[in-house]
């Protein structure tokens, strides 16, 4: 039952092309009835033949033949070129209708949640969208071509041969339901084994994509004979797994063509037994055995169909199950478009939980006034990159509110909240697009000198100008063909480009060298004024400036104020300091000594 209803939800895709497919269900309908009429009037045309040579009838003339053979022959070219239309619509839908499964699949994986795309491999994501789309086109391409005249052909007129000599037709019936049971067998030993073959298909992916995304690491630490042999094993298990699916699927091949000798073979003998005692006619044998040829040839189609749909049913699971995942974060209904916040950001006992156990942001309560510099320092996993996270609806606290402006941000669309902030992520995260385009990616309808102003201003202007092609230089895969400087200055660029009312700095500057950093810091400071922004660094010489700083602990924030109030207070924010500035002493000491916190502030300011 769960192949049917598989079955019946990729029938459900068909979206907007549902009518089209209703009109090719109806052509198949048409067809199934042609294709079982043509065996019916060729077996009367020989019972006519046949009876006229009994002594004492009438003499059959052409004329007495003409509807019958105008009406076989009909049909005949009916099923010729419906079959041809039906063909090319069908292709048509097909491809057209995979396009568009690979479009939704592809923006409804964009929505989801950060923690889907952190748990669930990129290379298998790919992997289900082209599969599972490609083993839908050939569903609907195999439905509307032959497969839908088949089932119709086996399910509803094969019964109906019962009527015209209920001997032969139970017979043909018979015939009929004995290989379907022995291809619900060969489904039973299948069901579970085709599920291990898919697993391996997604291993071989994300193995195959991993190793591919990390190229320099695998010459460089001479990994490529490991890594073809890792491949190779899993090759190998997949083989493995798959060859006992292809065993029951070959037994069912080679009976499906023996059934089709043991079934002809059955009617003709039958047949003739049954008319040398006046129970069939010669035209009723005839008949039969070309409805036989005709069924078993049906029968095939819908073997292979199982077949195929048995092999490609995981795949589609696979494709259901990432599509039905709903994106955690989405707008509420009548949420309102802001176009341009002032920038007041207001934090109220906010909680979340990543795996609902153990907090990462707990009962966090600030308020920030617009055109405010914030940092958050804190040491790894403390909550800063999350509490942010929160600010832009990468993902929902569990209780608490977070207010921009007075609204609360999930009564916001989120293209609007989305659009009002900028974030500079510590990771480039880059596309294998022209300089121009990653720029454009926050604002498309910039200009040429906009961007160059932009560039300007995060201090890249000047590698940008040695690129062959300026602006329209491809930087390839995650901006591989630029230092890590010099993706980090361009990922700044693209935030500044923005213009947002608010900023977030996620450890924008942890890539680049000293002097850059030095010069990117003062058009940091800059564009920082008149926009609400948020800064977290590990750094402390980078937030010397900062109107605020809170400093988080174990998921809250436990200490905030200036830099020079927290470092007199002689808090966890000392604390911090003081471990940075002797991990940063290039001189060895001969013994331990208090670190003063003048000597904190005289280090940190020096940078």
């Amino acid at each position: 039952m769960w192949l049917i209803r598989l079955y019946a939800r990729v029938l459900g895709q068909l979206g907007s092309d549902l009518r089209l497919g209703a009109m090719l269900a109806l052509a198949n309908v048409a067809l199934a009835i042609s294709a079982f009429a043509e065996p019916i009037l060729f077996g009367r045309i020989i019972d006519v033949l046949t009876r006229a040579q009994v002594p004492g009838t009438p003499r059959v003339t052409f004329g007495t033949l003409t509807p019958l053979i105008v009406a076989w022959v009909a049909f005949g070219f009916f099923t010729i070129g419906a079959g041809a239309l039906v063909a090319l619509q069908a292709d048509r839908l097909s491809h057209r209708r995979r396009l568009a499964v690979m479009a939704n699949y592809f923006e409804h994986v964009l929505e989801l949640p950060l923690a889907f795309h952190t748990s669930t491999h990129s290379g298998r994501v790919l992997k289900v969208m082209l599969e599972g789309s490609s083993g839908m086109a050939w569903l609907w391409l195999g439905f509307f071509r032959e497969h839908m005249s088949a089932f119709i052909a086996l399910i509803v007129l094969l019964p109906l041969t019962v009527f015209i000599n209920w001997r032969l037709g139970m017979l043909l019936v018979g015939l009929v339901l004995v290989f379907t049971v022995l291809t619900a067998i060969v489904l039973r030993k299948t069901e579970k084994l085709q599920g291990r073959v898919e697993s391996y298909h997604s291993s071989l992916a994300e193995h195959a994509s991993d190793a591919l995304g990390n190229v320099p690491v695998i010459q460089s630490f001479t990994r490529v004979e490991a890594e073809t042999r890792s491949l190779h094993t899993i090759i190998h298990d997949l083989l493995q797994a798959q060859n006992p699916v292809l065993f029951w699927w070959a037994v069912a091949s080679v009976a499906s063509r023996a059934s089709a000798t043991i079934t002809v073979t059955a009617i003709f003998l039958v047949g003739t037994a049954l008319h040398l005692n006046g129970l069939a006619t010669i035209g009723e044998v005839v008949m039969f055995m070309s409805m036989a040829t005709m069924l078993i040839s049906r029968l095939e189609q819908a073997v292979n169909f199982i077949n195929q749909l048995f092999m490609q049913a995981p795949k589609m699971r696979e494709f259901f199950e990432v599509l039905d995942t709903a994106p955690a974060v989405h707008d509420r209904p009548n949420a309102k478009d802001v176009e341009r916040f002032t920038g007041a950001v207001a934090f109220e006992n906010v909680s979340f939980s990543y795996d609902g156990k153990r907090p990462a942001v707990q009962d966090v309560t600030f308020t920030v006034s617009p055109g405010e510099n914030v940092a958050l320092v804190g040491s790894t996993g403390s909550g800063k990159s999350t509490t942010l996270g929160l600010l832009h609806r990468a993902f929902d606290p569990q209780s608490g509110l977070i207010r921009i402006d007075g609204d609360d941000i999930r009564d916001l669309t989120l293209a609007s909240l989305r659009r009002n902030i900028g974030v500079v992520f510590q990771e480039p995260m880059l596309f294998a697009r022209s300089i121009r385009e990653n720029l454009q990616v926050g604002r498309p309808d910039a200009t040429d000198a906009e961007m160059i102003e932009a560039l300007e201003r995060a201090q890249a202007i000047e590698f940008i100008s040695r690129q062959s092609d300026g602006l329209d230089t491809i930087i390839g895969e995650r901006g591989r063909s630029l230092s890590g400087g010099e993706r980090q200055r361009l990922s700044i660029a693209r935030a500044l480009l923005k213009n947002p009312p608010v900023l977030i700095l996620d450890e924008a500057t942890s890539a680049l060298d000293a002097a850059t950093e030095q010069k990117l810091q003062k058009a940091l400071d800059e564009v920082m004024k008149g926009r609400t922004t948020f800064v977290i660094a590990h750094r402390l010489a980078t937030i010397r400036n900062a109107d605020r700083i809170l400093v988080f602990d174990q998921g809250r924030v436990v200490e905030t104020g200036t830099f020079d109030e927290l470092v007199a207070t002689g808090g966890r924010f000392a604390e911090l300091a003081k471990a940075q500035f002797m991990a940063g002493a290039s001189q060895p000491r001969p013994k331990r000594r208090k670190v003063q916190v003048h000597e904190v502030e005289r280090v940190v300011a020096e940078g």
